[in-house]
């Protein structure tokens, strides 16, 4: 038990201290991870288009030795433009060994959706809002039901959009940059 309080611990001190990034840097990447995704998928850039509000985190790590965590920090773009800066983070327990970055982008397709997650003071998705998973048919396509939910989640890394993941139980929390 002592074991696992340690790690957790560890995990909530030290992973943070490990994105400290400025602004500058994070915007760079911000736009860097919305030119990578939009390479992916046209069809995912042009939900973004007409998105009230994107959340763009370049890289989120995920690691775990039978305790897990992940952590990243973002920017929420609206009209093109930074808004304000988020971070995402989870906490998970079971058989789980490794490590692994990928990016995701979170789109607010309804004004209230943007408004109700602006307006919260930690926003978890499944809790604060349900965030529909996107995932590519023929001919890199959405699936026209996930198109026309509020809120819409690509999860990617530079191979492509990645599969079988989620945002559940993940926490999202404004910082000051």
């Amino acid at each position: 038990m002592k074991m696992l309080l340690a790690a957790v611990c560890l995990t909530a001190f030290v992973t943070p201290l490990a994105f400290a990034e400025s602004k500058i840097e994070l915007d760079a990447k911000v736009q860097e991870a919305r030119s990578t995704f939009a390479k992916h998928t046209s069809a995912g850039a042009e939900l973004a288009a007409k998105a009230h509000g994107v959340l763009v985190f370049p890289s989120v790590i995920k690691a775990g030795f039978g305790v897990g965590g992940e952590y990243g920090e973002g920017a929420l773009l609206i009209g093109g433009k930074t808004a304000g800066y988020y971070n995402i983070a989870a906490a998970s327990i079971g058989l789980q060994l490794g490590a692994q970055a990928r990016s995701e982008i979170i789109l607010f397709m309804t004004a209230e959706a943007l408004r109700n997650f602006r307006e919260s003071q930690g926003w978890k998705a499944g809790v604060d809002g349900s965030v529909a998973l996107a995932t590519l048919g023929a001919g890199g396509s959405i699936d026209t039901d996930t198109a026309k939910k509020p809120i819409i989640g690509f999860i990617f890394s530079g191979k492509g959009l990645m599969y079988n993941l989620t945002f559940e139980g993940s926490k999202i929390t404004k910082i000051d940059k």
